[in-house]
């Protein structure tokens, strides 16, 4: 549910700087989420297209680019994706704790006419 008040907040902030480009239309949203931030593609979609209805941003394209998580294991040092399942690391099998890489969310770009 989250997904609806963040995807109001990027809806104005991508229409505000449209806007202050004197653009037409936005063509195009890209998108980065990170996999531990948690927000769902397809409910930022379709909130988007209930939220953006009526403003310049109304029939934009959303690209998603998603970044896997990372994981530092707490024994040998080695940094990883974090697996499918639990938290070890592929080297030696210790405990993984999160690097901070795949809690993104931010808006990388918009395409304006």
């Amino acid at each position: 549910m989250h997904e609806y008040a963040v995807t109001q907040s990027m809806v104005k902030m991508v229409v505000d700087e449209a806007n202050k480009a004197n653009a037409a239309k936005i063509s195009e949203i890209r998108l980065v989420i990170g996999d531990l931030s948690t927000i769902i593609d397809d409910s930022v979609q379709m909130y988007f297209d209930i939220i953006s209805e009526g403003t310049i941003a109304q029939g934009a394209k959303l690209i998603f680019k998603r970044v896997k998580a990372e994981f530092r294991c707490k024994s040998c040092g080695e940094v990883f994706i974090k697996p499918p399942v639990g938290f070890d690391c592929p080297k030696c099998g210790g405990l993984g704790t999160p690097t901070g890489v795949g809690k993104e969310f931010y808006i990388e770009s918009i395409e304006i006419e």
